[in-house]
C-alpha cells in the first residue's frame, strides 16, 4: 500500500466510522455491520451528528462570507447534501475545496457527487490522517498554500487514541497553513451526557472501532497557538455567527471552535 493511500477495497466484514456516521445522519451508504454499531449507540447519537453537522455548515458559511475561497476538509464522510462545497460555492462560486477520507465507500461516490461549481474546483483524495504530510502534498495540486485555507477536522480525531498522537497530527497539518488560514475542528464529548458515555464507548468497541472522547480540556489543545474567534471552545449548538438563525440549545455530544492561523 502507498503512504497516504489506503487500500481502495470496500470490506464489507468491518464497520467503518464515516458509513456509522452516514447512518446517524439518515443515509443509506452503509453496510450491515455499521447499522449494527450504530444501532447499539443511544438515541441522542443521531440529533448529535445533526447537531455537528449543522455547525459545520454555519462554520463553513461563514468563513465563505469571510472572504477564505480555499477548503480541505479531511475525514468528509460519505457526501450528504448540502456538502461542505455546496455551502461555500453557493456565496463564494470561485470556491476550490478539497476533500480527504480513508473510506473506499466515499471514494466510490465522490466523483459522482462532489461536483463542483463552473467557476470553482472541488478535488478528493483518497487518504488517511494519520499521513498529514502525504496530504498536504496532494491538497497542493489544487490549493494554493501561500494564501489563507480552512483546514476542517469535523468528527475526526475522537476516532484517533492518544497513542496515535492526534495532537502532534493536528499541529503537522495547522503547520502547513499560511497566515489568515482557520481550523474548524470539532470532538466528541461525554461531558453534557455523562450517562451516555458507557454505552457510547461500548458500542465502538464491539465495532472494533477505536473511540476517545475527551473532556473540554482534552479538546483545548487542538486550538493551542491559534486565535479561537467568536464564541470560542464551545458546545456544536452554541457555536453561530452574527445574522445566522440561533440554533436552539439543546445538550451537546461535541465540542466545536474555529480558530485563526497566525
Amino acid at each position: 500500500m502507498t503512504a497516504g493511500i489506503p487500500s481502495s477495497r470496500i470490506d464489507t466484514s468491518k464497520p467503518h466510522p464515516a458509513r456509522v456516521y452516514d447512518w446517524l445522519l439518515g443515509g443509506k451508504d452503509n453496510y450491515p455491520v455499521d447499522q449494527e454499531v450504530a444501532e447499539k449507540l443511544p438515541p441522542e447519537a443521531r440529533a448529535n451528528a445533526g447537531r455537528n453537522r449543522a455547525f459545520m455548515h454555519r462554520a463553513s458559511a461563514w468563513l465563505a462570507g469571510q472572504g477564505v475561497d480555499q477548503f480541505l476538509d479531511i475525514g468528509t464522510g460519505i457526501p450528504t447534501s448540502p456538502n461542505l462545497h455546496q455551502i461555500v460555492q453557493e456565496s463564494t462560486p470561485r470556491a476550490r475545496v478539497v476533500y480527504a477520507d480513508n473510506d473506499p465507500i466515499v471514494l466510490r461516490h465522490a466523483e459522482a457527487l462532489l461536483v463542483s461549481s463552473p467557476e470553482g474546483v472541488t478535488d478528493y483524495i483518497h487518504a488517511d490522517v494519520r499521513e498529514p504530510g502525504a496530504i498536504v502534498e496532494r491538497a497542493a495540486g489544487t490549493l494554493d498554500f501561500s494564501r489563507p485555507i480552512a483546514l476542517s477536522l469535523i468528527a475526526l480525531m475522537h476516532f484517533l487514541p492518544d497513542d496515535q498522537d492526534p495532537y502532534g497530527i493536528t499541529r503537522a497539518l495547522v503547520g502547513a497553513l499560511p497566515p489568515g488560514s482557520y481550523l474548524v475542528l470539532s470532538h466528541g464529548t461525554a461531558d453534557q451526557h455523562p450517562e451516555l458515555r458507557r454505552e457510547t464507548e461500548s458500542a465502538y468497541q464491539k465495532g472494533a472501532i477505536a473511540l476517545r472522547m475527551r473532556t473540554r480540556a482534552e479538546v483545548e489543545p487542538f486550538f493551542e497557538g491559534l486565535d479561537l474567534v467568536d464564541p470560542g471552545l464551545v458546545t456544536a449548538p452554541e457555536w453561530y455567527q452574527k445574522g445566522q438563525t440561533v440554533p436552539v440549545y439543546q445538550r451537546s455530544g461535541f465540542y466545536v471552535g474555529v480558530a485563526r492561523v497566525g
